[in-house]
């Protein structure tokens, strides 16, 4: 592997791919497709589409291959570091000695909550690592809710439901964008003077929004988070949280 693509596609929605996204597959020696289990084989299939859109239906340069699992039993960051020591072994043997040019399709945009660029950084003999922007999943919650993602001079802050859950609101900001929160840590807030917007699926044909005072929505989003994730097997989402301005 002479040289690794990471492509952001989005949050789901093939018009998501930008022209400089199009160009990196076309011109790709090989496309990794990973799998993450029959519960998620719609993700597999959509980056399959998005190729097929892209190549008119020549799938012959995509590889599929079975994404590792992480260890959630053990500590958290040294599960985290053998996990991608587990998938830059998973890319280099998808790959090949053949293929020069290797690409991924990222979902969002590979700099934020994702870990491919550090996957990449173990791969040995290291490749030249290109990077396409995607829309990322803030970006699309905005959209869908039609809002601002920061009050005029103000700043925002992006963390995680496990960062909420231990450490509560940053004192740093009024508005507060929560990912990777697989058990609604906002139900440890207090809810006074706080709108959520929340989104899942964005982008793709199962998106649904909820916004509102938390007090009221906040039991409806953790309902119907749990329906969904029921229904489809998986769940992607994220919410926007801002505080009332005092005075």
């Amino acid at each position: 592997m002479r040289e690794l693509i990471l492509i952001g596609i989005g949050t789901g929605n093939p018009d998501h791919l930008t022209l400089q996204g199009a160009t990196a597959i076309r011109t790709a020696d090989l496309i990794l497709v990973p799998r993450k289990g029959a519960d998620k084989a719609d993700l597999a299939d959509l980056r399959r589409a998005i190729c097929a859109r892209v190549l008119g239906g020549d799938d012959a340069r995509i590889v599929e291959f079975d994404l590792p699992k992480r260890d959630s039993e053990s500590d958290y960051l040294a599960g985290v570091e053998a996990w991608h020591d587990a998938i830059a072994r998973a890319w280099g043997a998808a790959a090949g000695p053949a293929a020069e040019r290797v690409a991924l399709l990222i979902w969002g945009d590979p700099s934020l909550y994702d870990s491919s660029l550090r996957i990449a950084a173990r791969l040995s003999p290291p490749p030249k690592v290109s990077v396409v922007p995607g829309i990322t999943a803030l970006q699309a919650l905005c959209a869908a809710h039609g809002i601002p993602l920061n009050e005029i001079g103000a700043p925002f802050l992006v963390t995680t439901g496990r960062r909420l859950r231990d450490e509560g609101w940053p004192d740093c900001a009024g508005t507060l964008v929560v990912m990777l929160d697989g058990s609604c840590a906002f139900q440890t807030l207090d809810p006074t003077g706080v709108t959520i917007w929340w989104g899942a699926y964005l982008g793709m044909a199962e998106e649904v929004t909820v916004s509102g005072p938390m007090a009221e929505v906040g039991p409806k989003i953790v309902e119907m988070r749990a329906e969904a994730r029921a229904r489809h097997g998986w769940i992607m989402d994220i919410y926007l949280m801002r505080r009332a301005t005092e005075g």
